[in-house]
């Protein structure tokens, strides 16, 4: 063992090992792969573990993220010096976006909520930002007199927005009116995130089956999109099989 290295790293160094190997023979990887982790066990077992252990996405994905949180930093601190140099609406919008985007979303609301004034006092970007901050927080009440302020608008039917104000009726107790707007938005190949929070809202009165056909109707679906539409709805396709799985243990 290297002099400069700590007592306990030779151990640290044996489990690692082993869970490479372990690792190895259960993927049922390459016999290299376990020449190389047994006799280069520092340099064999870092290399197998970002080669075959962490996708080569998921490093990217860090990479990215920390970039993204050092690039936030500073474009914060340069819009928050833009305001005070310029009090103007579009400098507080695009703080008020930097802020709910990195989840400084009380900060976020009070910039759109003070944005609202004047000849910007009905400003459709800034109410549809609130309506997501408001329900972010779960400030349903306010949710909802936002997203009233745009149900008119012909684009607010296939909406983000719409989709929250179904859920912010719902977790104000108003299900009637909640479950007629899941419906308003309910069909095949329609909005993939309306209809999972409608199969999670029918869950939530207990109508265990007629949610699980929703989530069956999501996934079955999902065979039939072409490969950016599905790469667009993945997250949802992916939580609508989630809940089929829970629906079968309570079964």
């Amino acid at each position: 063992m290297l002099p400069f290295l700590p007592p306990y790293f030779y151990y640290v160094s044996i489990v690692f090992q082993a869970i490479c190997v372990i690792h190895c023979l259960r993927k049922g990887n390459q016999q290299r792969w376990i020449w190389l982790i047994v006799f280069l066990p520092f340099i064999g077992c870092i290399a197998y573990f970002f080669t075959e252990i962490v996708p080569a996405n998921r490093v990217q994905g860090w990479q990215s993220g920390i970039g993204g949180l050092f690039g936030s930093v500073g474009r914060i601190s340069r819009l928050e010096n833009n305001l005070r140099f310029a009090d103007t609406f579009n400098n507080r919008v695009m703080l008020a976006d930097t802020y709910l985007a990195v989840g400084r979303t009380d900060e976020a609301i009070e910039l759109y909520a003070s944005s609202l004034t004047g000849a910007f006092t009905e400003n459709e970007y800034v109410i549809k930002q609130l309506v997501r901050a408001y329900s972010e927080k779960q400030r349903y009440a306010e949710a909802i007199v936002m997203a009233k302020k745009l149900y008119g608008r012909p684009q607010f039917a296939r909406s983000k927005e719409h989709v929250l104000y179904a859920c912010a009726l719902a977790y104000t107790g108003d299900g009637t009116a909640a479950e007629q707007e899941f419906l308003k938005m309910k069909g095949r190949f329609a909005d993939f995130e309306a209809r999972y929070q409608y199969g999670l809202f029918l869950r939530g009165m207990g109508r265990e089956k007629e949610a699980r056909h929703v989530f069956e109707d999501i996934t079955g679906d999902a065979y039939h999109l072409s490969s950016r539409e599905r790469r667009d709805n993945s997250a949802w396709i992916a939580k609508a099989r989630e809940e089929l799985k829970l629906s079968q243990k309570k079964l």
